[in-house]
């Protein structure tokens, strides 16, 4: 069975101490792999072990001082992560009656919920404090990395963020548009066509591949009830394929990070080792020994990453990072035709007419971003992206602002979120009751109307969507498929 970033519950439950199934021919295998100076004891108690909770601050959304301070009456235990300055461990005592997706800090984009393992790939990516201008993230569902990127990355360049599942790129795209984040275009494809379509296109490319997932046991007892040796080596055989793409996908200068959550060195060391015998010219290993304070006990021979999880108690993963050295033979181009491409970039005069409109109500973008029009649709792309416009076929680019109408526009959720911003002198401020109110998709009736016809809603200072003040009520525009029921927020909040 294949894993990629798998997409779990929110709510993790403890694993019972007896459940984890672990096949005895897989732990041969770890004896053999495990390095000397790990004990295999250990290794098992801690795949016995519930996963340790994380999350990441979203500094698109806060920075994590204030962050910390806006979170500090709720009692949460906040545990730094030591590869992330924005990850933390979190251990709650109210879990069971409020789940943290439920929080409003998480229903605002403010943090995402991602294990802490999964934040190495990004920091080993921008480990030489680089900033690439075009990264595509491969194997990109549900979100978490294509999310950390967009957040180092300041919402500058682009990213092509790319998946395979048809049914998991809608979830793709809503973490996107929570987070607030605006340079993103979605494909959907087998991460296999890249090296065709996009020969030497990106500054950086993440290939979090898909895996036998050995080290997520600790998060699903049952990861490895398929688990076999000839499955794994298949496997491998598919992550080859993958890596020798995205390697042609990536311009010589650029750095590829390779990153599983599994353990066995077929599906790890070896896929690396492999690529470096097709291009030993071209392939270098980067060593991610300085990646943080505890990284050597973690470090291979080559100077790559094989976390097990009993190392810094998280998830079993491996990292590498290469650097491509110089240009390869290409492949074949492609033989597929990409289709008309239905949008159109906008004049300057009607772009700035445009513009001034939306800045009326509180929306802003500066150059890297560009206005184009479908039909009665105007969206925002990120500019670095339009160069790969015509050679692949996008699912989403983007924002979508807004539709014209006879009237004037119709302002879109995901628009307000990413380009409201904090301390918008258009925002209206909602108490925690209202707000409340919001996220189950209700009107508002604040004590005091605004002057405004038109107003940003916020909580916390976050922008939560654009409302309409009719009478003495602001009217819902919240989407249908977002609105929550239950318990929301922090009970001291």
């Amino acid at each position: 069975m294949l894993h990629c970033a798998p997409v779990f519950l929110l709510v993790v439950r403890p694993v019972a101490q007896n459940a984890v199934y672990l096949p005895d021919e897989f732990l041969a295998q770890m004896r053999l792999v495990m390095p000397e100076h790990l004990s295999f004891d250990e290794f098992i108690a801690a795949c016995q072990r519930p996963l340790r909770r994380s999350i990441r601050v979203n500094t698109l959304k806060i920075s994590v001082a204030d962050f910390l301070t806006l979170v500090a009456p709720y009692g949460w235990q906040l545990t730094p992560v030591p590869w992330c300055e924005e990850g933390f461990w979190i251990e709650r005592d109210d879990e069971e009656a409020l789940p943290l997706g439920s929080t409003a800090e998480h229903l605002s984009g403010m943090f995402y919920i991602q294990e802490a393992s999964s934040m190495l790939p990004v920091a080993a990516l921008f480990a030489d404090g680089e900033m690439p201008q075009r990264v595509m993230d491969v194997a990109a569902a549900p979100g978490s990395k294509t999310t950390q990127i967009a957040a180092r990355m300041n919402n500058s360049g682009a990213i092509l963020a790319n998946e395979f599942s048809a049914s998991r790129v809608k979830v793709l795209h809503a973490n996107i548009s929570r987070n607030g984040i605006r340079n993103v275009a979605l494909t959907h494809f087998d991460g296999r066509v890249f090296g065709q379509a996009l020969p030497e296109m990106f500054d950086a490319i993440l290939l979090d591949a898909p895996c036998s997932g050995e080290g997520v046991v600790r998060k699903d007892a049952d990861a490895l009830k398929n688990w076999s040796v000839a499955s794994n080596i298949e496997i491998a055989a598919t992550q080859r394929e993958l890596i020798d793409s995205a390697f042609h996908a990536l311009r010589p200068g650029g750095t590829l990070v390779y990153s599983t959550c599994t353990l066995n060195r077929d599906e790890n060391e070896n896929i690396c080792h492999w690529l470096r015998e097709q291009y030993p010219d071209a392939v270098e290993f980067l060593p991610l020994d300085g990646l943080f304070a505890d990284a050597a006990r973690a470090l291979t021979a080559e100077g790559f990453l094989h976390v097990f999880p009993q190392l810094y108690d998280c998830e079993g993963f491996f990292v590498a990072r290469l650097r491509k050295t110089a240009a390869v033979k290409p492949l074949p181009a492609p033989t597929y035709k990409v289709g008309n491409f239905p949008f159109t970039p906008l004049k300057a005069k009607e772009a700035a007419q445009i513009s001034t409109a939306a800045a009326a109500i509180g929306l802003r973008w500066d150059g890297s971003l560009r206005l184009w029009q479908r039909d009665k649709e105007l969206w925002l792309f990120p500019t670095e992206i339009e160069p790969l416009i015509g050679k692949v076929r996008f699912s989403r680019i983007g924002l979508r602002l807004a539709e014209t109408h006879n009237k004037g526009f119709r302002w879109q959720h995901e628009a307000v979120i990413a380009l409201a911003g904090q301390g918008n002198p258009r925002a209206f401020s909602l108490t925690l009751a209202e707000a409340e109110e919001w996220y189950r998709g209700r009107d508002i009736y604040p004590q005091t109307v605004p002057a405004r016809d038109d107003v940003i809603v916020t909580f916390q200072g976050q922008p939560l969507g654009l409302a309409k003040k009719v009478g003495t009520r602001l009217k819902n525009s919240y989407p249908r498929e977002l609105v929550r029921d239950g318990r929301l927020f922090a009970s001291n909040a």
